[in-house]
């Protein structure tokens, strides 16, 4: 079962006190299907984007770590098997693109970068 997670919304809902105090990267840790998303964005602090920026910067998650949570975005969506291929292959693409601009930054264990993507 994935697991749409809403960080700032959860702070600011009390859920946690703060964006450090998260489970979210010991779900993640933890093997569950988890995805960065927005709740609300007027009312609990952000669009997706402000969601992704906040957990990389409060848990220095790297390129292959958001890959990772794109990937499970698109991997439970209500999309046609041709079209979540499209998109996977897209983050696919981008992770690839920063490992070539990055020398590599992110790698997991010497994995290469598509299959740094899939874990």
């Amino acid at each position: 079962m994935p697991l749409t997670v809403c960080p700032l919304s959860n702070v600011r809902l009390r859920a946690v006190d703060t964006l450090a105090d998260h489970p979210i990267m010991t779900m993640l840790e933890r093997g569950l299907v988890v995805s960065i998303n927005s709740d609300d964005p007027p009312y609990f602090g952000g669009h997706v984007d402000a969601n992704v920026a906040a957990v990389q910067d409060t848990f220095g998650v790297d390129d292959a770590t958001l890959a990772r949570f794109a990937r499970h975005s698109f991997e439970s969506a209500f999309l046609g098997d041709d079209e979540r291929e499209r998109y996977l292959a897209e983050v696919d693409d981008w992770l690839a693109d920063r490992f070539r601009v990055g020398g590599g930054a992110g790698v997991i264990s010497g994995q290469t970068p598509r299959a740094a993507s899939s874990r």
